[in-house]
């Protein structure tokens, strides 16, 4: 019996709770699914299967288990994802020879390490009582300031690096952690967090990638440095393990409650998510101290369409922060704001009066209602003037509204704010550029059978066709005639074996393919492709007393007859494009030989499959 630690973790790990850790799923059928994550679409082609403990994707192709959902989810290399899931399933690995671990793996080691240094200055050092009466005296309690892992960095130049050091971590390996700065003169190593409160930074499994630190102002400090130039907040560089684009603080502690309320509040500083989750909202994340970016707003799209913003929204000031928040109105999200008044934050406001945030979140606005007051309160829309100003402020945040409908009605609403018609509006809005200046167009989405995403990068275009000519025949075995016996060549011989199944059983007369797939009769084993489709595809069944299920059945079925057909035709084209070239090569060879007469016979067949149609 199999009794290895991966078998163990798949044992004890149900890969529906796993990715519901990163998607917002729902029940269909036997089945669950979702939007996938790995590829743009509109609908939802990402399932996932309790039964077979396995995920698919037939829009890209993604697939596999629990390990190759978290391996693609996280970016991980296969030895890191064991350790996380055998952590998580509570499955002791043999100890690994530190030489053996992975870089990532080292990284990763580093900063926990690094973290617990933290901690246990903020608990045993005399400096680290007064930053715990510092957090108490914000509102932090005991129990959050454990749970959020904060600690303290010593006001010495070389305390993190030498310690780490003695546990056997190279210098250069604290360089690439970003816990360390080389000394420009000497190249010699030396902690970037020097007298600083610690806010580690975590990865969506929990695990501390990166750090934050606020300076303790309580203590003068001794050793500023130039690289810090005295900040108040110094964040690490961009790491192996932590890139600021794309971590939301907060989100690993905040996922759950993110998709159970069905909307996300978003705040820019660690303190501000830190006593929200204390306060009960939960839902709370931070960017990092950077604009929200697409890849941010992908991640929060697993788990709800809905964003309450709590920070400055002024787009007249041209702040980086409004630029995410047009990013995610073009991702369709709905944004509301949480109106502030401009010296204050969620943390001051929950530190004060917790019941104040909660009537300030409840109070929040939708974004373009307050755009619409914000360009009233600036502007004089009784003057040309300041109706030019109001349409220049107003027009480029409505055409990024991606839902034409809603577009249409904040079209009508600013044209009765200024008294003008709606075509004077539409014709210049028609005027302004598609993207958000240095805004990537995003790539094309995929085709229906997915046959142009790059996931499918490590398979021909033959490959492809077959297998969805296979899936396509197990869901509508009648279709095989569109084949026919004669036709068989154009496909390789595996696929052929697969075809000869159908003429065997006789499918077509009435034995239904899922049921002849889940026999085990020792007969030819059904291609892994069709197995994964024909137990993604199980919902499919409907009421033959509804009618208006069958007639969508019905419906489908001719889509799916239609789409076939189509899939032969580009194999045949395929089969045919590949003979020519082959003949094509021959003829190249009877040239360069002299021999005349196999030439002349090779134009011959050239001349002919040139004419056939």
């Amino acid at each position: 019996m199999d009794n290895t630690p991966i078998q163990q973790i798949k044992e004890r790990l149900d890969i529906v709770e796993v990715v519901s850790g990163y998607l917002k799923l729902e029940k269909t059928g036997i089945n669950l699914r979702a939007r996938c994550p790995f590829h743009a679409e509109k609908g939802p082609s990402f399932f996932v299967s309790p039964a077979r403990q396995m995920f698919k994707c037939f829009g890209c192709g993604a697939a596999g288990s629990v390990f190759d959902f978290v391996m693609r989810m996280e970016g991980l290399e296969f030895a890191d994802t064991l350790k996380l899931l055998a952590k998580r399933a509570g499955v002791e690995l043999k100890s690994v020879d530190p030489a053996q671990s992975t870089k990532r793996q080292r990284l990763q080691d580093v900063c926990e390490l690094s973290c617990r240094f933290f901690e246990k200055y903020l608990s045993a050092s005399q400096a680290g009582k007064l930053v715990t009466e510092y957090l108490k005296g914000r509102g932090l309690t005991e129990e959050t300031i454990k749970k959020w892992r904060l600690g303290y960095a010593p006001d010495s130049w070389r305390s993190l690096v030498d310690f780490l050091v003695s546990r056997g971590y190279k210098k250069e390996e604290i360089l690439e952690a970003g816990l360390a700065i080389a000394s420009e003169k000497t190249q010699t190593p030396y902690d970037r967090f020097r007298n600083r409160i610690m806010f580690p930074i975590f990865d969506l499994s929990s695990q501390v990638v990166g750090f934050g630190g606020r300076i303790f102002d309580k203590i003068p400090t001794k050793t500023k440095g130039q690289i810090e130039g005295g900040a108040k907040y110094v964040n690490i560089s961009n790491t192996l393990l932590y890139d600021k684009s794309r971590v939301l603080y907060g989100l690993n502690f905040a996922k759950l409650a993110i998709r159970q309320k069905d909307v996300c509040i978003l705040t820019e500083g660690y303190m501000d998510v830190i006593l929200s989750h204390q306060a009960g909202f939960d839902n709370t994340v931070a960017a990092s101290g950077t604009a929200l970016t697409s890849y941010q707003l992908q991640v929060t799209k697993r788990y709800t369409n809905n964003l309450l913003t709590a920070f400055d929204m002024d787009p007249a000031g041209g702040m980086a922060t409004t630029r995410g928040i047009d990013l995610a109105q073009k991702e369709d999200f709905n944004v509301k704001v949480i109106t502030m008044s401009p010296d204050a934050d969620p943390a001051d406001i929950i530190s004060k009066d917790p019941t104040e945030w909660e009537k300030e979140v409840a109070g929040a606005k939708d974004i373009m209602d307050f755009y619409f007051e914000l360009a009233q309160g600036k502007f004089d829309k009784e003057k040309p003037q300041g109706k030019k100003e109001i349409a220049k402020m107003l027009l480029p945040i409505i055409k990024r509204v991606a839902n034409k409908i809603v577009q249409s009605h904040w079209v009508q609403k600013l044209a009765s704010l200024l008294r003008v018609s709606e075509e004077s509006i539409a014709a210049e809005m028609q005027k302004l550029p598609n993207e958000l200046p240095g805004e990537r167009q995003p790539q094309a989405s995929t085709t229906a059978d997915g046959l142009s995403n790059p996931a499918f990068r490590g398979k021909s275009r033959r490959e492809m066709l077959e297998e969805r000519i296979m899936c396509l025949l197990s869901l509508s075995p009648e279709n095989i005639s569109m084949i026919g016996q004669d036709r068989l060549n154009i496909f390789s011989p595996s696929v052929q074996e697969f075809l000869e199944i159908f003429w065997q059983n006789n499918f077509a007369s009435g034995e239904h393919f899922q049921e002849f797939a889940n026999k085990d009769e020792g007969k030819l084993k059904m291609p892994e492709v069709v197995l994964d489709f024909l137990s993604f595809r199980q919902e499919e069944a409907v009421d033959p007393n509804d009618k208006l299920a069958q007639a969508k059945k019905t419906k489908k079925e001719k889509d799916v007859m239609e789409e076939l057909g189509e899939c032969l035709k580009q194999l045949y084209d395929l089969h045919k494009k590949g003979q020519t070239e082959n003949l094509a090569q021959e003829i190249h060879l009877a040239e360069e030989s002299g021999d005349e007469p196999k030439l002349k016979e090779l134009l011959e067949l050239f001349k002919q499959q040139a004419c056939f149609k």
